[in-house]
């Protein structure tokens, strides 16, 4: 039993920001803002695709029949207001147009991979969305040489068999938060150094997305190595990949024939991931450094420490701007009524 639950998005919320956190997560100050209209339209997307996926469909035609179904049916129920028919009919050519870009990137083959994966593990859900995801984290307690569990959660959209991996599938808005980790594929060099950089006070590197999002890997891994042990499958391998459901800049748009294309390319977090010196003598997909900056970070937020080492002025300059909370944070308050001199 976890002594206490942390979820990967707060997180994020520290690391842009641990007053920020505190207000949010410790003193429960939550804001009331609705999603988005573009994130409602992306989580009915998604969960268009895993009710096809949960169909059991693996044939490329058939599959992408059962998901355009199911998101005529969603789309119907939306309520959200448009400035015009042409617009709403707009919005869903471009929910189909990447539906079936995902089918035909990468869903045929992930629904012949859930279906291997239903045969050979022993009991589960393997579709969403949201399938919850768990790690637990030890760090010290307040009596010596004991400790307290935190459970960390977080959660895939579905899982599918790929050889002798087991892979978590998540959908995204879009990867831009991922920065530098788009365009790497190994852990050694840029990445460690941001990494790094980010907690180094002597440094100005400040790049809480992409470092939330390494961390967040390390949490998913683990909690699909959990996963593997409940449904039999202890031998096998975890990754994790990330899809995009509303990159615009894909989409191409013939407002002749009033149609649209569009492309998904999912981003497989694994590699960029991996220490291989951790690799090499756990034969799990792991990073000793960010796994110990995890259970730092989860310590600070368990012990209430919010003040960041290298004080305030790089989070200052970049989360304060756009940060809900500016209007009672004592530290942005006071850096900007100082009085110079």
């Amino acid at each position: 039993m976890s002594d206490r639950t942390l979820s990967v998005d707060a997180l994020e919320t520290y690391l842009r920001c641990p007053r920020r956190y505190e207000f949010a997560h410790v003193q429960e100050l939550r804001r009331d803002e609705p999603d988005s209209p573009s994130a409602d339209r992306v989580d009915l997307l998604r969960r268009a695709l895993c009710d096809g996926l949960r169909t059991g469909e693996t044939d490329q035609k058939p599959l992408e029949e059962a998901i355009l179904e199911r998101l005529s049916t969603r789309w119907h129920e939306h309520d959200e207001r448009f400035h015009s028919r042409a617009q709403r009919e707009f919005e869903r050519r471009v929910l189909e147009a990447t539906a079936r870009a995902y089918v035909e990137a990468v869903g045929a083959a992930h629904a012949a991979g859930i279906d291997d994966l239903r045969s050979t593990s022993t009991a589960g859900e393997l579709v969403g969305p949201a399938l919850a995801l768990s790690s637990t984290i030890s760090i010290p307690a307040d009596e010596p040489s004991t400790s307290r569990s935190v459970a960390l959660e977080s959660s895939v959209d579905y899982v599918v068999g790929d050889g002798s991996s087991l892979v978590g599938v998540r959908f995204v808005p879009t990867v831009d938060s991922l920065g530098l980790l788009r365009y790497r594929s190994d852990w050694e060099g840029d990445v460690q150094a941001l990494f790094t950089d980010h907690f180094d006070p002597d440094e100005s590197t400040f790049e809480p997305g992409t470092v939330a999002t390494l961390l967040e890997t390390a949490v998913v891994l683990d909690g699909l190595r959990g996963l593997c042990d409940r449904l039999g499958l202890e031998d096998r391998t975890c990754r994790y990949v990330v899809i995009p459901l509303a990159d615009r800049s894909r989409n191409s748009v013939n407002w002749v024939s009033e149609t649209v294309e569009t492309s998904v390319e999912g981003t497989d977090l694994t590699d960029v991931f991996i220490d291989h010196h951790t690799f090499g003598m756990t034969h799990e997909h792991r990073n000793g450094t960010v796994e110990d900056r995890l259970a730092t970070i989860v310590d600070d937020l368990v012990s209430k420490r919010f003040n960041p080492p290298g004080g305030w002025d790089r989070i200052a300059d970049e989360s304060c701007p756009d940060c809900g909370y500016a209007v009672c944070c004592p530290d942005y308050l006071s850096r900007e009524v100082r009085f110079d001199g």
